[in-house]
């Protein structure tokens, strides 16, 4: 991901003979024997639905790699076949890598067919959500692909799909790839997955809807709400803030930024005073191409407290969709389906500038918006209370 042009082309000549000697074209059919390195994208994916067949053999041990990383499980997954004891009587197509007992590590039916027969694969994966159908049952359900190579970070933005080879022959066909664009991703996750279907909003309840502003407090006039878009004023700011007071609670919530744009979001915010010290945190928004600062200001960081992972916005002047869920202590960040933030401020000891925040230990407060003079937009922002 980090070659440049001419060092990617030379890395993609240095394998072709290695390919051609394990991998080959039958019709429609492209066939594996088993060996080889992987057959890669040349091109790097994001978001995106993904079709493909595949038939392979007793023994046999494969995988699709999504953006580079394992992996979409694909093995005999008889008894004979002997990894039983690793999983494989559960069927294939589940995100084997992921850490024991995460969701989607092991596939929610068993859907093979046997040995002989074509299976069917449909693949959507949006920020690190996966959802996935073998033969049209649902194995995978908007589940987390863990980063198998760093588990601390996310799986990259984009990266290549790769066909795994692994110990027996295996045949793929009917390839098909469609990107999803940023308006569709934020559906999908908006509704917690393609399988819900506006089944995910129970409890929810709206922050601000049309041009009402009646449920926030604080320097509203230096805020304008059109049509359920609320913006700060540029050249304006102070925090706004909800009249209700939140303890434990998830808040999902679409913002757009302007070039170097900034604001914040108040958690727990007491209704005075500056929400990053005095609240239990200000978590940034911020326009990830910022230059020359702590990674503790980027967005989606508690700020001078934790530092949350960069990298995963979209382009400037493309909506994002965030779900930030606090509860207790912890706050954990998910920015475009991708877990960007999963801290314990009561664990924080050590402060940017050595700064101490005396309210990152607050059990309450009021949810708010922290601006800072730029036109930051917020859309369909919605709280719910956690028991």
């Amino acid at each position: 991901l980090t070659l440049s042009p001419e060092d990617f082309q030379k890395r993609v000549d240095s394998t072709l003979a290695n390919i051609n000697k394990h991998w080959k074209a039958e019709g429609e059919e492209l066939v594996n024997d088993g060996n080889g390195k992987y057959l890669t994208t040349i091109k790097n994916y994001g978001d995106f639905e993904f079709l493909i067949d595949y038939k392979t053999v007793k023994g046999a041990d494969s995988g699709i790699y999504l953006r580079g990383v394992p992996q979409v499980q694909i093995w005999d997954t008889t008894k004979e076949g002997g990894k039983w004891n690793i999983g494989a009587d559960k069927g294939s197509g589940g995100l084997w890598n992921n850490s024991p007992g995460a969701a989607g590590k092991d596939p929610l039916v068993h859907a093979d067919k046997p040995f002989g027969e074509w299976n069917k694969f449909r693949i959507i994966m949006v920020g690190e959500r996966v959802t996935i159908w073998l033969n049209d049952k649902l194995v995978v359900d908007h589940a987390r692909l863990e980063n198998f190579y760093n588990r601390k970070i996310p799986v990259p933005k984009a990266a290549p799909i790769q066909l795994q080879t692994h110990g027996g022959e295996i045949r793929w066909k009917n390839i098909f790839i469609r990107e999803i664009g940023g308006e569709e991703a934020n559906k999908i996750l908006k509704q917690g997955g393609v399988t819900k279907k506006d089944k995910n909003d129970e409890g929810f309840k709206p922050v601000f809807t049309g041009n009402d502003m009646s449920g926030l407090a604080g320097p509203v006039d230096n805020y304008v709400l059109e049509d359920g878009v609320l913006m700060c004023k540029a050249g304006k700011g102070g925090t706004i803030y909800t009249k209700e007071e939140y303890a434990d609670f998830v808040v999902r919530l679409e913002f757009k930024l302007p070039p170097n744009g900034n604001n914040g979001l108040a958690l727990r915010y007491p209704g005075s005073g500056d929400t990053a010290y005095v609240g239990m945190c200000e978590l940034q928004v911020l326009d990830d191409n910022y230059k020359g600062i702590d990674p503790r200001q980027a967005h989606g960081s508690a700020y001078g407290m934790a530092a949350a992972a960069r990298g995963f916005h979209r382009p400037i002047g493309e909506w994002n969709y965030q779900e930030v869920t606090v509860k207790g202590s912890t706050i954990k960040v998910e920015l475009n389906g991708n877990l960007i933030l999963d801290t314990d401020l009561s664990k924080i000891t050590e402060y940017m500038s050595n700064s101490k925040h005396p309210g990152k230990d607050r059990r309450s407060g009021h949810f708010g918006f922290a601006g800072h003079n730029d036109p930051v937009q917020f859309r369909n922002v919605t709280i719910k209370k956690l028991e």
